[in-house]
């Protein structure tokens, strides 16, 4: 059931026309410095299974998500909070949470493409984050 209305949910994103910046619009965005690196679908990069997120939402290669560190979850960037980070076109959003050891850090989900994660390496950039009005 949770693959169906998974794809069902790619497949309405992808017809829809309207642009990232149009679903945010009543969004305030604040900005903070992060450390972003980038992950997989792999099991050697998870505790678990590699294609449920802690929130336990499913992974699919494609999907523009990330996972936070959890003193960022204090700062709102919560679940489902969208952000937008530097050097990257897309919104992505938050489906996911680190280790507690990790802070100040996000990591991109890059499905399978473990070479363009390899490519990303470790970054320090600005991210923008919305929260509703």
């Amino acid at each position: 059931m949770i693959m169906r209305i998974t794809i069902l949910t790619i497949v309405f994103l992808s017809l829809c026309s309207c642009k990232d910046s149009d679903l945010y619009a009543d969004y305030n965005w604040h900005t903070i410095e992060v450390t972003a690196t980038a992950y997989n679908s792999l099991s050697n990069q998870t505790d678990d299974d590699p294609h449920i997120t802690a929130f336990g939402d499913s992974l699919v290669p494609g999907l523009r998500y990330i996972a936070v560190s959890r003193d960022l979850l204090k700062k709102g960037l919560k679940h489902d909070t969208p952000v937008k980070i530097e050097g990257l076109d897309s919104i992505y959003v938050v489906k996911d949470k680190m280790h507690y050891r990790w802070k100040n850090h996000i990591d991109i989900y890059m499905g399978l493409n473990v070479k363009a994660a390899m490519a990303w390496g470790r970054k320090n950039v600005t991210i923008a984050y919305g929260i509703p009005k």
